[in-house]
This record gives structure tokens, C-alpha cells and sequence, in this order.
């Protein structure tokens, strides 16, 4: 299978220190256009707090610009253990990190320095990849960082945290030293056999949340995790408006049926366009589940989801642009549709350009753009906030 057969999945969930307003950790993730590689960076800034996730957002950023800039591993850490204050008591750095760069082949590099050590989940084990330590001289002082190069395989999963996740329950009588690396790990095998395909961000969820109750639901201290999971993508398909030709109409029926994935209609025309090519039914959504924003859903036999067109479409737009981490998602035609997205790597767009005259009526609110360019506002938001791909097609 070619580098193209897998997808790189990074989920990441953080919690800030009870009776905080900000988390004091940072996760920050980034595609690099045009090389088929990603970068991801958790950093942990020392306390909690605004001053916290200031330097905490520093580290992180200044780690990410490096690397995507190749620049050697010795002269970054360098440049950004030099930019940060150390601590006068303590001679600690005020931000620790955790820098995980890899690409569709797998080749993988990890840099840490200071946080609880990253370790891979495959198949039920833990693979502990050996590291080699690199000196780095600062302010008359000398610090160390672990270097890790290895291939991720097909179904591996990196897991890394923050302290506050193995310091957490520190002080109960359960965990009087803190839950600790061992456990878990322990935790991440049974999370990961108890659900064979759970996604990264859904597994990062699980293991703060289980921080949390060690803690009695109070966090002592910010708690962050990121993973990475190499897999085979999960592909979708959204098709909307009529193609600029009729003579087209056949072809767009096959490229929605033959479609190896979740398969999305917008607009009316479109699906009568669609269930008329495939000799189909379309069948309306009962009157219950009417809401007054938006219309509900229809139905066509081997498609998931039939929605309404622009309002739809304007609407998912908004909510991919708004949507915070970690933020639970509300029910409705729109919302199902960016559970959709969320849950895809790869998307395809299928835009149909025959104008619609009724977009055209200047009585219309202005949200009402042309479809085209809203698509192209989903694909732009698809791509640069949630790291998928994607591809439009005009018919």
C-alpha cells in the first residue's frame, strides 16, 4: 500500500486546574501543505494559569514554526529553552514539551524534554521506542532531550501528556504518589481492546476524564493529551446542486452511488436529480422533526443523509468556523452533518454549477452566497482547523 492509503488522525483534550478559567497546557497541531506531513506539539507550562498558557503557547508555536521550517533539532531547542525563563528557585524551565513530527509513510520523530514519557499503543501493547539524549548548553546550565525516530504502523496510536495526567490522585489513599506512567498505560490497553477502532480524540477524552476522577472531579493541576493514530481514512462525499449541464446529470449519479464511503445530497434539486438517475424513492422526514431553523432530513435508499441546500450548507459553515475543542456538538439537520465531517479524513465535494435564480432575489439575506464559494469556505476551514482532506470537483 502506497503512503496515500493511510491517514494521520490527531486528537488532542485538555482540562484546566479546578478553579481555573484557562488551561496552563497547549496543544497545537499543523498539516504542511504540499509535504504530506504533520506536526504536533503538546507543551505544559509550569503552574497554571494565564501565565501558564502564555508561555505555555509560546514553547508550543515557536517548536511548531521550527520544524516546519526543517531547522536542525539541537539549534530549536536551543533557541527556544534560551527565549524562555527559568525558574530562579527551582533552575526548571517555565514550559516543558513534547514535539511529535511525522508523515503519511510513518516515519516519525519525537523530541521531549520534560513531559511524562510518550509510549505507542499497537494491537493491545505498549511499544516503548528507544531514545537517544541529546545535551543542550543554556545560560550555564546544561539540559537534556530525548530524540526518538521510528516508523508508526498501520493502527498504532502515540499517546502523550501532560504531568497533571500521571500526577493526578496524588495524595489519595488509592494513588498516594499519583496515578503514575504504569497505570496509565494500563488504562490505554484496556480503553483501546474495549474499543478496537475508538478515534484519537475520543481516546484523549477518555484518558483526561479518567484524570479527573482521580482527582474527585477537582483537578489539581491542567491536564492535557494528544494522540496520533496512523489508520486507513474514512472517506465521504458530499454532492450538492445540479450540474451546470443535464447531460451531466448521469454522471453525477454514478460518482454519489459509486462513492466508497458516507455519502451526503444537499438541496432539493439535487436529490430529485440523484434519486431519478438511480430509479430511487426520496422519502420525506416525518412532520415532528420539523424544526424552525432548518429543514429536517429526507431520505434515499444507500444514501445517508439528504439535507436542504444553501441554508444547510451556510449553516455548517458557521458551526466548523465556531466550534471550540472539545465542544459537544447539538442535534439538527446542519450539526449532523459536521458530526459527519468530524468523523471523516478525506472528503470529496461534487458542486453541481447551474445558478439557482432564486439565490439571486437581492431580497435574500447576505449569508445566502453562491454555493460554490460556501463549499470552498468548508473545504479552506476543513483543511487549515481540523487537518483534513479535501477535494472539490465542478460538474
Amino acid at each position: 500500500m502506497s503512503a496515500r492509503d493511510y491517514i494521520i488522525e490527531i486528537g488532542s483534550y485538555r482540562k484546566e486546574k479546578h478553579g481555573r478559567c484557562i488551561c496552563g497546557d497547549t496543544v497545537l497541531s499543523r498539516k504542511m501543505s504540499g509535504e504530506e506531513r504533520y506536526i504536533a506539539v503538546l507543551s505544559d507550562g509550569l503552574g497554571s494559569g494565564i501565565k501558564a498558557s502564555v508561555l505555555s503557547t509560546l514553547t508550543a508555536a515557536m517548536n511548531l514554526n521550527f520544524r516546519l521550517m526543517h531547522e536542525p533539532i539541537i539549534n530549536s531547542v536551543k533557541w527556544i529553552m534560551d527565549t524562555l525563563p527559568i525558574d530562579s528557585e527551582r533552575d526548571i524551565s517555565y514550559s516543558t514539551f513534547t514535539l511529535v513530527d511525522i508523515d503519511f509513510d510513518g516515519v516519525t520523530t519525537v523530541i521531549e524534554y520534560g513531559n511524562p514519557p510518550f509510549f505507542i499503543e499497537r494491537e493491545g501493547e505498549i511499544i516503548d521506542p528507544e531514545r537517544r539524549v541529546i545535551e543542550v548548553n543554556q545560560q550555564n546550565s546544561k539540559k537534556h532531550i530525548d530524540v526518538s525516530s521510528f516508523s508508526l504502523l498501520e493502527n498504532d496510536r502515540l499517546i502523550i501528556v501532560s504531568d497533571g495526567i500521571t500526577q493526578s490522585g496524588i495524595g489519595n489513599s488509592t494513588m498516594p504518589f499519583g496515578w503514575g506512567i504504569e497505570n496509565l498505560i494500563g488504562f490505554v490497553k484496556g480503553k483501546s481492546m474495549m474499543s478496537k477502532h475508538i478515534s484519537a480524540m475520543d481516546m484523549a477524552k477518555g484518558i483526561v476524564r479518567k484524570a479527573l476522577a482521580n482527582d474527585s472531579f477537582m483537578l489539581k493541576d491542567d491536564a492535557s493529551c494528544a494522540v496520533i493514530y496512523r489508520r486507513k481514512p474514512r472517506k465521504l462525499i458530499l454532492c450538492s446542486g445540479p450540474p451546470f449541464n443535464e447531460s451531466k446529470d448521469s454522471l453525477m449519479a454514478e460518482l454519489v452511488s459509486g462513492f466508497n464511503g458516507k455519502k451526503i445530497v444537499c438541496g432539493g434539486t439535487t436529490a430529485k436529480i440523484i434519486a431519478r438517475e438511480l430509479n430511487r424513492e426520496i422519502t420525506s422526514a416525518p412532520l415532528e422533526s420539523f424544526r424552525s431553523d432548518l429543514p429536517p432530513a429526507a431520505f434515499i435508499k444507500e444514501i445517508d443523509m439528504v439535507t436542504e441546500g444553501i441554508l444547510t450548507l451556510s449553516k455548517v459553515s458557521e458551526i466548523l468556523e465556531n466550534l471550540k475543542e472539545g465542544e459537544v456538538i447539538m442535534t439538527g439537520t446542519a450539526n449532523e452533518v459536521v458530526k459527519m465531517f468530524l468523523d471523516a479524513d478525506v472528503i470529496d465535494f461534487i458542486v453541481g454549477t447551474c445558478i439557482n435564480t432564486a439565490h439571486q432575489d437581492p431580497t435574500l439575506p447576505v449569508e445566502l452566497d453562491i454555493r460554490r464559494n460556501i463549499i470552498k469556505k468548508i473545504a479552506r476551514i476543513l483543511e487549515d482547523k481540523y487537518l483534513k482532506q479535501t477535494s472539490i470537483r465542478y460538474l
